[in-house]
C-alpha cells in the first residue's frame, strides 16, 4: 500500500500567512469604517447618495470574511495542501450561492 504524502506549511510559512491575514483584516477594517463614517457625513448633508456609501462600507465589512477564505485558499494551494485547499473552495463556493441567492431575491 503507497504511503499518502502529507505536506505540512513551515512554521514561517504559516507565520506569513497570519501576517498577511492580519494585515487584511486591519486595513480592510479601517477602510469599511472610513467608507462608513463618510457615509453618514454625507447622509447628514445630502440624504440618499450618504446612505449608499454606508451601505457601500457595510458591504466590505461582509466581504471581509470571504476575501480572507480566498487568501487562504491561495495560500493552501501554494503549499501543496489540497485536503485544506478544498475546504477553502467549498467555503467560498457557498458562500457565492447564498449571494447569489441573497440578490435574486432582493431583486
Amino acid at each position: 500500500m503507497k504511503a499518502e504524502r502529507i505536506v505540512e506549511p513551515s512554521l514561517a510559512r504559516v507565520a506569513q500567512l497570519e501576517h498577511v491575514l492580519g494585515r487584511l483584516l486591519h486595513y480592510g477594517t479601517l477602510l469599511a469604517c472610513a467608507v462608513i463614517a463618510a457615509g453618514l457625513l454625507l447622509a447628514a448633508a445630502s440624504g440618499a447618495t450618504g446612505v449608499r456609501i454606508a451601505t457601500t462600507g457595510i458591504v466590505l465589512f461582509i466581504l471581509l470574511p470571504v476575501v480572507r477564505v480566498g487568501a487562504m485558499l491561495i495560500f493552501f494551494l501554494r503549499t501543496r495542501d489540497y485536503r485544506f485547499g478544498a475546504i477553502a473552495a467549498l467555503v467560498l463556493m457557498r458562500s457565492a450561492e447564498a449571494a447569489a441567492h441573497f440578490v435574486s431575491q432582493r431583486w
